[in-house]
């Protein structure tokens, strides 16, 4: 399904114009969801921390068993290629992707004599500045790597965010404050989450159960560099109750400030604007295209 408009993807060794099927109906990653992607995004001639993303797509499908073909160096040179027919002032989401095609004699486990790749460019706005969500509990749990690959960008993680998500919004919210099986928040169904309480930025530690997003650490870096003391740590969902200011990162919206968990309200505070500048002001000064 297509999110977005303007669609370009690369497959087999060339850029094609539109949403061009990839994959068929036998192969490994179709029938039993050896699939992993990773998410960028160019605006305004940007790409903030490209070069992470295509590192990471490679580690999640190392984690899957999936042999990654293409290297982050290549990937990164592609994409830049592919996103020159976008205009600067377009706003992209770049998502490189592998699967598996083939198993071994049991099917289950894929075989590492065949991958499959493509990247995916699709023009998706950025949210607006005034942007906010608002949060609330979800009955499920982040899972853990004994479990599932919570090490990996996964797309057969995604079914049980999504049902977080469905939950929320039937509850009417934005999205769901999620635990670890032991009961610490560790993400919301959709991005990363932080909190600030008295001046101090706060955000759950990564215990393995969630993936620690790069966008996240860009947040962190920029926070401690401009002298906001940042503390990674174990985090009950009262402690969100009792915060000052809460937002959430992700690659698609770099930062959206939350107004509501359940009946707590919160104002788009100091520490939320400040970061927000922070990473622009960081991701402007980024060389342009590649």
């Amino acid at each position: 399904m297509a999110v977005g408009k303007n669609i370009h993807t690369y497959h087999n060794g060339a850029w094609h114009k539109g949403d061009l099927p990839i994959m068929n109906a036998a192969d490994h990653g179709s029938w039993l969801g050896t699939t992993v992607f990773d998410g960028a995004r160019f605006w305004k001639g940007m790409a903030p921390d490209l070069d992470l993303h295509c590192q990471r797509v490679n580690a999640s499908a190392e984690a899957l068993m999936i042999t990654p073909t293409v290297s982050a160096e290549e990937m990164e040179e592609l994409i830049w290629d592919g996103l020159a027919t976008y205009d600067d002032e377009a706003a992209v989401y770049i998502r490189p992707m592998y699967w598996a095609i083939n198993g071994d004699q049991s099917a289950i486990v894929p075989t590492s004599d065949s991958t499959g790749f493509a990247i995916c460019l699709e023009e998706i706005p950025m949210a607006p500045d005034n942007a906010v969500t608002t949060l609330t509990t979800t009955r499920f749990r982040r899972p853990v790597l004994d479990s599932s690959v919570v090490n990996a960008k996964a797309g057969c993680l995604y079914p049980n965010n999504a049902r977080m998500l469905a939950e929320a919004r039937a509850k009417g919210f934005g999205n769901a404050l999620v635990c670890d099986a032991l009961g610490n928040v560790a993400e919301t169904a959709s991005a990363n989450v932080f909190m600030v309480k008295d001046g101090v930025l706060k955000t759950p530690i990564a215990n393995g159960t969630f993936l620690s997003g790069i966008t996240r650490a860009r947040h962190i870096k920029n926070a401690q560099a401009d002298g906001i003391e940042v503390q990674e740590t174990v985090l009950q969902l009262d402690d969100f109750h009792e915060a000052d200011e809460v937002f959430l990162t992700g690659n698609m919206n770099k930062i959206t400030p939350v107004s509501a968990f359940d009946d707590t309200q919160y104002q788009t505070g100091p520490i939320t604007k400040r970061l927000k500048q922070l990473y622009w002001d960081w991701a402007r000064s980024l060389p342009k295209r590649g």
